[in-house]
Protein backbone atom coordinates (compact mmCIF):
# COMPACT_ATOMS: atom_id res chain seq x y z
CA UNK A 1 0.00 0.00 0.00
CA UNK A 2 1.46 3.50 -0.49
CA UNK A 3 0.99 6.30 1.17
CA UNK A 4 -2.00 7.91 -1.26
CA UNK A 5 -3.71 4.71 -0.22
CA UNK A 6 -3.81 5.92 3.34
CA UNK A 7 -6.68 8.29 5.40
CA UNK A 8 -5.76 11.41 4.85
CA UNK A 9 -5.50 12.25 8.35
CA UNK A 10 -2.54 9.68 8.39
CA UNK A 11 -0.92 11.04 5.19
CA UNK A 12 2.59 12.89 6.62
CA UNK A 13 1.68 15.77 4.15
CA UNK A 14 -2.02 16.08 5.25
CA UNK A 15 -0.89 16.07 8.99
CA UNK A 16 1.69 18.77 8.47
CA UNK A 17 -0.84 20.97 6.94
CA UNK A 18 -3.24 20.45 9.32
CA UNK A 19 -1.00 20.29 12.96
CA UNK A 20 2.46 21.68 11.60
CA UNK A 21 5.23 20.18 11.52
CA UNK A 22 6.29 20.02 15.00
CA UNK A 23 3.39 17.24 15.36
CA UNK A 24 5.27 14.52 12.91
CA UNK A 25 8.22 11.96 13.68
CA UNK A 26 11.38 12.36 11.76
CA UNK A 27 10.54 9.18 9.71
CA UNK A 28 7.64 11.52 8.40
CA UNK A 29 8.68 14.55 8.06
CA UNK A 30 11.83 12.42 6.16
CA UNK A 31 9.68 10.89 4.54
CA UNK A 32 7.98 14.36 2.61
CA UNK A 33 11.11 15.02 1.87
CA UNK A 34 11.69 11.73 0.18
CA UNK A 35 8.30 12.42 -1.84
CA UNK A 36 8.67 8.85 -3.33
CA UNK A 37 9.10 5.33 -1.98
CA UNK A 38 10.06 2.33 -3.79
CA UNK A 39 8.66 -0.89 -5.11
CA UNK A 40 6.87 -2.34 -2.01
CA UNK A 41 7.70 0.27 0.33
CA UNK A 42 6.45 3.63 1.69
CA UNK A 43 8.42 6.82 1.39
CA UNK A 44 7.09 6.50 5.11
CA UNK A 45 9.42 2.58 5.22
CA UNK A 46 11.91 4.46 3.55
CA UNK A 47 12.07 7.00 6.21
CA UNK A 48 12.54 4.56 8.82
CA UNK A 49 15.09 2.34 6.76
CA UNK A 50 16.83 5.34 6.14
CA UNK A 51 16.97 6.30 9.88
CA UNK A 52 17.54 3.01 10.98
CA UNK A 53 20.86 2.80 8.96
CA UNK A 54 22.27 5.80 11.48
CA UNK A 55 20.75 4.14 14.38
CA UNK A 56 17.72 7.10 14.62
CA UNK A 57 20.16 9.50 15.29
CA UNK A 58 19.62 12.62 13.31
CA UNK A 59 22.78 14.60 13.90
CA UNK A 60 24.80 11.22 12.59
CA UNK A 61 22.71 11.45 8.96
CA UNK A 62 23.09 14.62 9.45
CA UNK A 63 26.54 14.88 9.04
CA UNK A 64 26.85 11.35 6.93
CA UNK A 65 28.88 11.26 3.34
CA UNK A 66 26.86 10.43 0.31
CA UNK A 67 28.50 6.98 0.36
CA UNK A 68 26.96 6.34 3.69
CA UNK A 69 23.24 7.74 2.80
CA UNK A 70 23.61 5.39 -0.54
CA UNK A 71 23.83 2.43 0.95
CA UNK A 72 20.06 2.51 1.69
CA UNK A 73 18.46 0.71 -0.45
CA UNK A 74 16.13 3.32 -2.38
CA UNK A 75 18.51 6.36 -1.65
CA UNK A 76 20.52 7.29 -5.04
CA UNK A 77 22.91 9.80 -5.45
CA UNK A 78 19.70 12.81 -6.46
CA UNK A 79 17.93 11.90 -2.96
CA UNK A 80 21.22 11.93 -0.99
CA UNK A 81 22.98 14.76 -2.64
CA UNK A 82 18.96 16.57 -1.98
CA UNK A 83 19.37 15.41 1.63
CA UNK A 84 22.77 17.18 2.23
CA UNK A 85 21.88 20.09 0.26
CA UNK A 86 18.64 20.60 3.10
CA UNK A 87 20.46 19.99 5.92
CA UNK A 88 23.47 22.24 4.53
CA UNK A 89 20.43 24.96 4.48
CA UNK A 90 19.27 24.18 7.77
CA UNK A 91 22.81 24.68 9.61
CA UNK A 92 23.52 28.03 7.52
CA UNK A 93 19.86 29.76 8.95
CA UNK A 94 21.00 28.96 12.05
CA UNK A 95 23.96 30.26 11.39
CA UNK A 96 22.42 33.36 9.89
CA UNK A 97 20.56 33.62 13.11
CA UNK A 98 23.46 33.93 15.54
CA UNK A 99 25.40 36.35 13.43
CA UNK A 100 22.16 38.94 13.91
CA UNK A 101 21.43 38.39 17.51
CA UNK A 102 22.41 38.40 20.96
CA UNK A 103 23.91 34.72 21.33
CA UNK A 104 23.46 35.23 24.97
CA UNK A 105 19.53 35.60 24.20
CA UNK A 106 19.16 32.62 21.94
CA UNK A 107 20.66 29.84 23.76
CA UNK A 108 18.62 27.61 22.09
CA UNK A 109 19.59 28.47 18.27
CA UNK A 110 23.46 28.04 20.00
CA UNK A 111 22.77 24.31 21.18
CA UNK A 112 20.75 23.46 17.67
CA UNK A 113 23.77 24.28 15.76
CA UNK A 114 25.89 23.01 17.59
CA UNK A 115 23.89 19.62 17.56
CA UNK A 116 23.54 19.95 13.81
CA UNK A 117 27.68 20.72 13.48
CA UNK A 118 29.32 18.09 15.76
CA UNK A 119 26.39 15.89 17.21
CA UNK A 120 26.97 12.82 14.36
CA UNK A 121 31.09 13.18 14.13
CA UNK A 122 32.59 9.83 15.32
CA UNK A 123 35.54 11.75 15.93
CA UNK A 124 36.63 14.20 19.17
CA UNK A 125 36.35 17.76 17.68
CA UNK A 126 37.11 21.04 19.78
CA UNK A 127 36.02 24.64 18.50
CA UNK A 128 34.67 28.34 19.43
CA UNK A 129 32.30 30.73 18.59
CA UNK A 130 34.17 33.97 18.53
CA UNK A 131 31.71 36.80 19.45
CA UNK A 132 32.17 40.82 19.16
CA UNK A 133 31.18 43.23 21.59
CA UNK A 134 27.66 42.99 21.48
CA UNK A 135 27.58 39.14 21.92
CA UNK A 136 26.91 38.19 18.00
CA UNK A 137 28.62 35.97 15.87
CA UNK A 138 32.09 36.49 13.74
CA UNK A 139 33.46 33.58 13.23
CA UNK A 140 33.41 29.15 14.05
CA UNK A 141 36.61 27.76 14.16
CA UNK A 142 37.49 24.14 14.37
CA UNK A 143 40.27 24.71 16.66
CA UNK A 144 41.41 21.27 17.24
CA UNK A 145 40.81 17.13 16.22
CA UNK A 146 41.06 14.27 17.84
CA UNK A 147 40.44 10.72 18.32
CA UNK A 148 37.56 8.98 19.89
CA UNK A 149 39.20 9.05 23.32
CA UNK A 150 40.98 12.80 23.84
CA UNK A 151 42.33 15.44 21.55
CA UNK A 152 45.22 18.15 22.55
CA UNK A 153 44.18 21.79 23.39
CA UNK A 154 46.79 24.15 23.48
CA UNK A 155 45.99 27.29 25.27
CA UNK A 156 47.76 29.58 23.28
CA UNK A 157 46.82 28.59 19.70
CA UNK A 158 43.47 29.46 21.04
CA UNK A 159 44.84 32.91 21.91
CA UNK A 160 46.24 33.25 18.80
CA UNK A 161 42.97 32.61 17.12
CA UNK A 162 41.29 34.71 19.44
CA UNK A 163 43.24 37.69 18.68
CA UNK A 164 43.56 37.03 14.93
CA UNK A 165 39.25 37.39 14.88
CA UNK A 166 39.40 40.36 17.42
CA UNK A 167 36.84 38.65 19.35
CA UNK A 168 35.67 39.85 22.45
CA UNK A 169 34.13 37.10 24.10
CA UNK A 170 34.16 33.14 23.21
CA UNK A 171 31.68 30.13 23.46
CA UNK A 172 33.47 27.37 23.48
CA UNK A 173 32.29 23.93 22.24
CA UNK A 174 33.55 20.03 21.74
CA UNK A 175 31.81 16.73 21.43
CA UNK A 176 32.13 13.65 22.94
CA UNK A 177 31.58 10.50 20.10
CA UNK A 178 30.83 8.13 23.20
CA UNK A 179 27.40 9.63 22.92
CA UNK A 180 27.78 10.80 26.62
CA UNK A 181 27.95 14.44 27.55
CA UNK A 182 28.43 14.89 30.98
CA UNK A 183 31.72 17.03 31.47
CA UNK A 184 35.26 15.20 32.95
CA UNK A 185 37.46 16.38 35.15
CA UNK A 186 40.11 17.00 32.16
CA UNK A 187 37.46 19.18 30.68
CA UNK A 188 36.89 21.43 33.56
CA UNK A 189 40.48 21.72 34.39
CA UNK A 190 40.68 22.78 30.34
CA UNK A 191 37.93 24.94 30.74
CA UNK A 192 39.85 26.85 33.38
CA UNK A 193 42.87 27.17 31.77
CA UNK A 194 41.37 28.51 28.58
CA UNK A 195 39.38 31.07 30.58
CA UNK A 196 42.84 32.18 32.79
CA UNK A 197 44.61 32.58 29.28
CA UNK A 198 41.90 34.31 27.08
CA UNK A 199 41.21 36.81 30.47
CA UNK A 200 44.99 38.18 29.41
CA UNK A 201 44.00 39.54 26.35
CA UNK A 202 40.50 40.53 27.76
CA UNK A 203 38.12 37.92 25.91
CA UNK A 204 35.69 36.59 28.47
CA UNK A 205 34.65 32.57 28.39
CA UNK A 206 30.88 33.11 28.01
CA UNK A 207 30.07 29.02 28.17
CA UNK A 208 31.41 25.96 26.91
CA UNK A 209 29.06 23.12 25.39
CA UNK A 210 29.77 19.72 25.15
CA UNK A 211 27.93 17.85 22.71
CA UNK A 212 26.96 14.37 22.35
CA UNK A 213 24.49 12.93 19.22
CA UNK A 214 20.64 14.06 19.44
CA UNK A 215 20.88 14.67 23.28
CA UNK A 216 20.87 18.15 24.33
CA UNK A 217 24.03 19.88 24.80
CA UNK A 218 25.19 20.43 28.14
CA UNK A 219 26.12 23.79 29.08
CA UNK A 220 28.81 24.38 31.70
CA UNK A 221 27.59 27.96 32.85
CA UNK A 222 24.11 26.48 33.25
CA UNK A 223 25.95 23.65 35.47
CA UNK A 224 27.96 26.76 37.65
CA UNK A 225 31.23 25.43 36.23
CA UNK A 226 32.40 28.62 35.05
Amino acid sequence: MTITDWPDDERPRERLLKFGPAALSDAELLAIFLRVGVRGKSAVDLARDLLAHFEGNLTRLADAPLTQLTATSGIGPAKAAQLQAALELARRALHGQMTERDLLSSPAAVRDWLRLKLGGLQYEVFGGLWLDAQNRLIHYDELFRGTLTQTSVYPREVVKTALSRNAAAVILAHNHPSGVAEPSHADETLTASLKQALALVDVKVLDHFIVAGNSQPVSFAERGLL
